[in-house]
């Protein structure tokens, strides 16, 4: 364990995944290697005359190794493994590699900033990992962790993957000197909050009076509480942006067979809003997956 996945992708994003994963890993105290994926389509060619395909997939994944290389010997890190990976489909190699060979944080640059690309949501979908999704937002600059926890839920699945967010966002904080936030939503349909029949200053009184066990076990500053009421895919968002949040930690459970298309409505509302970087703890339906000693 204590290994770091970091992507470098085939198209080019506005974050450089390689220099911020390596340095990630650093002050995590992790090993970073550093996969470089290539793939080109060769028409015709590809059924016609395999020997050209060889000779061209070979000189493509060369110039990618170089340019790795390049980028790693300016940064002074030029021990870091490097791996060339040819693969179509860079989700499934990414997600079965780090799970088989014990990484335990995986790293891949947001290729647009206003928002994920399908092999972005297939990761997000699939990895047994943690995931660091970067992106660079000049708006959200502060150094400041926000964790995102489902504290009212009573399934088992959802109260592991609390801890699991905690432990998780509690070590990142810590690592990049960051100050911890919590994030705790409490879900009201945006039509009854607006109509005003609820009081929703008594709601917040009451989850903080509740959960104020925890809170006091994690020793956070009060002012870095915020519990709030309506949609939590809205409030999270209003939330990451108000306080320029750098990186936001929060939960996904993943389900299998028909439902595999999604990690929870939730998520994925939260996911497709957020422009800060993203740590995703994944979990499976009903299996929480390890998450190594952090």
């Amino acid at each position: 364990m204590d290994k770091v996945f970091i992507i470098s992708q085939r198209e080019e994003a506005h974050v450089d995944a390689v220099s911020a994963g390596v340095e990630l890993a650093r002050v995590l105290g992790k090993r970073a290697e550093v996969f470089a994926y290539s793939f080109e389509y060769f028409g015709n060619a590809e059924y016609y005359n395999p020997k050209f395909v060889a000779v061209a997939q070979k000189h493509v994944m060369k110039q990618r190794m170089a340019k790795i290389e390049l980028e790693l010997e300016s940064i002074h890190a030029e021990d870091t493994p490097t791996h060339s990976v040819w693969s179509k489909d860079l989700y499934e190699h990414a997600c079965h590699h780090s799970d088989r060979h014990g990484f335990d944080l995986m790293v891949k640059a947001v290729h647009h900033a206003e928002h994920y690309l399908p092999v972005d949501w297939n990761l997000i979908r699939h990895t047994r990992v943690p995931l660091m999704l970067l992106t660079d937002n000049p708006l959200l600059k502060n150094n400041t962790v926000m964790m995102a926890l489902d504290l009212d839920s009573k399934k088992t699945l959802k109260q592991q993957l609390n801890q699991a967010v905690i432990r998780q966002a509690t070590t990142l904080a810590k690592a990049t000197g960051c100050e911890l936030h919590l994030a705790f939503v409490i879900r009201l349909p945006q039509v009854i909050h607006d109509m005003e029949i609820v009081d929703t200053h008594a709601m917040v009184r009451e989850a903080r009076e509740k959960h104020q066990a925890l809170f006091d076990e994690l020793n956070i500053d009060p002012k870095c509480l915020h519990i709030t009421v309506g949609e939590p895919d809205l409030c999270i968002y209003q939330l990451a942006c108000k306080h320029k949040v750098r990186y936001l930690v929060l939960g996904a459970v993943q389900r299998q067979g028909l439902y595999a298309f999604v990690v929870g409505n939730m998520a994925e509302s939260i996911l497709s809003r957020i422009r800060s970087n993203v740590l995703v703890v994944p979990a499976r339906e009903g299996v929480l997956q390890p998450l190594g000693d952090s």
